[in-house]
């Protein structure tokens, strides 16, 4: 058996750059294991498998694996798995661009991405979070989440954003941090990271600061989750639907829409851009929108 692969960079408009992404079209007869051993093989953070939809009105059923294991929602699969669908639909007609609905079955639930496509541009998707974001309760002590991301306490919180867990499907530490110095000295510290981490159950440590290198940035985030197989992502866009959560509850948005630009990856040379939307009314959060661009990379088989 063959079966059509893609890979892409997702939440970037430039080759190289944002988080590379798998997609694997065609895999309604692989099994668990296969799929993860196919993820495995290509051993960047997510690995995407297409199959057929069960309900016809739907584009088409998505699993979602790490190089470790299988997660029910991520952002930027949802992201590049709709422009590359999106492509292949649209590819031989006419016209300089081309807006579509991808509606994709997954664990998490149905996702609607909406992709934009215009001739000579990175095509454009977005998507709204499956499910709001949830208060996941307080973390360990403050000295013992540095410990976990080799910084000292001193450097963890800013303004009065402290540490706090949110879970929108998977569940992320939301960690703030002082300086863009700090955060990029930061890393996984193998010594005390289960004890700060995995003891509580989440999928990795989201450090996020104000300060930017780019001015048109509002936040700086990084994100470590070792336990996934995934020493540090260039982009999380679950991890930004809980940030949205974060900068609500600490900040205490008024009513109307946010508009936030994150950038990510830097410190791995894959510098990446998400656009992240929070909707509050009535002091709630409504909705929370994700969109990035992607660019395709390569093309192949893979032979079963």
């Amino acid at each position: 058996m063959r079966l059509d692969f893609h890979t892409l960079d997702v939440f970037t408009d430039i080759r190289f750059g944002g988080n590379p992404l798998a997609v694997v079209l065609g895999a309604d007869q692989l099994d668990d294991a296969q799929m993860q051993t196919i993820a495995r093989e290509f051993n960047i953070s997510e690995t995407v498998f297409v199959s057929k939809a069960k309900q016809p009105a739907h584009s088409a059923a998505v699993r979602i694996f790490t190089p470790e294991k299988e997660i029910p929602f991520a952002g930027h699969p949802n992201v590049g798995t709709a422009v590359l669908l999106a492509e292949l639909k649209t590819a031989g007609l006419d016209g300089d661009g081309h807006d579509s609905i991808v509606t994709l079955e997954q664990q998490v639930g149905i996702v609607r991405v909406g992709v934009r496509l215009k001739s000579g541009e990175a095509g454009f998707a977005e998507f709204d979070a499956p499910k709001l974001p949830t208060d996941a309760g307080a973390l360990p002590p403050v000295e013992k989440l540095a410990a976990g991301v080799g910084l000292i306490a001193g450097e963890i919180g800013f303004e009065n954003h402290k540490p706090r867990c949110f879970a929108a499907g998977p569940a992320f530490a939301m960690i703030p941090v002082r300086s863009l110095e700090a955060i990029e000295k930061a890393h996984v510290s193998h010594l005390h990271w289960a004890a700060a981490f995995q003891e509580q159950g989440i999928v990795g440590a989201y450090l996020y600061t104000r300060r930017c290198v780019h001015t048109d940035s509002s936040f700086h985030a990084r994100m470590f989750a070792p336990e996934y197989g995934i020493l540090e992502d260039p982009a999380t866009g679950s991890a930004a639907i809980c940030l949205a959560a974060a900068v609500h509850h600490f900040d205490d948005l008024p009513d109307g829409s946010h508009k936030h630009c994150v950038e990510q990856g830097y410190e791995m040379g894959r510098p990446s851009t998400i656009k992240l939307t929070s909707v509050v009314r009535s002091g709630e959060l409504e909705t929370i929108r994700i969109g990035g661009r992607a660019v395709r990379i390569t093309d192949g088989q893979i032979n079963i």
